[in-house]
């Protein structure tokens, strides 16, 4: 998404001939596959721990990190596998984002017309805060030694990037809808009506 902006507000012009159907598949596939790939590396590593007598786990979801938790058997290369994938696949894409919007926010700075740039600026914004929490939880949750923080921290930010993020995401994105802004205030103009006059 950070690119289709990058491409829309840096090369508007030629726009379509970049963001092209084929380049769309290209992008998804690699994320998938490689995403794919690196966990599939980490759990070729967790098959070789060894099991005792726990079978809970305490996480809300099969993560690596909780089931190296109840190995009985050194987990020290599953926690180094799982740190030397989880960082690329976590600071990548997030540094390529940052890196596509310091060039959309350079291009925006080159706008003449106050409007122009609000406009422009209004467009990422929902999308850069989406990312930053999703990637700021992320980050902390995989890249920090688990040491570091406790069960219950963790599950705190695994709850945010999987279940608080996708939930925000229809309303930052519809909020930048003016009927729907509208529909909303209206709403709340009414029960606000409704308590006062009871």
């Amino acid at each position: 998404m950070s690119f289709d902006r990058y491409v829309a507000i840096c090369k508007p012009l030629r726009y379509t001939t970049i963001m092209t159907f084929k380049l769309q598949l290209h992008i998804v596939t690699i994320c998938w596959v490689l995403g794919c790939l690196l966990v599939f590396l980490n759990y070729i590593f967790l098959t070789k721990l060894d099991f005792c007598d726990s079978n809970i786990i305490d996480y809300f979801y099969c993560d690596i990190a909780p089931v190296a938790d109840i190995a009985c058997s050194d987990t020290t290369v599953v926690e180094l596998v799982a740190f030397m994938t989880s960082t690329p696949l976590v600071l990548s894409p997030f540094a390529f984002i940052i890196g596509t919007y310091v060039s959309i926010v350079l291009t925006i700075l080159k706008i003449q017309s106050t409007s122009g740039r609000h406009k422009a600026f209004s467009t990422c914004s929902s999308h850069l805060t989406v990312v930053c929490v999703y990637y700021g939880t992320l980050a902390v949750n995989y890249t920090f030694p688990r040491s570091d923080h406790s069960v219950n921290i963790n599950k705190g930010l695994s709850l945010t990037y999987m279940v608080v993020t996708p939930f925000f995401n229809p309303i930052v994105y519809s909020l930048r809808n003016r009927d729907i802004r509208r529909a909303i205030e209206n709403t709340f103009l009414g029960i606000r009506g409704i308590i006062f006059f009871q």
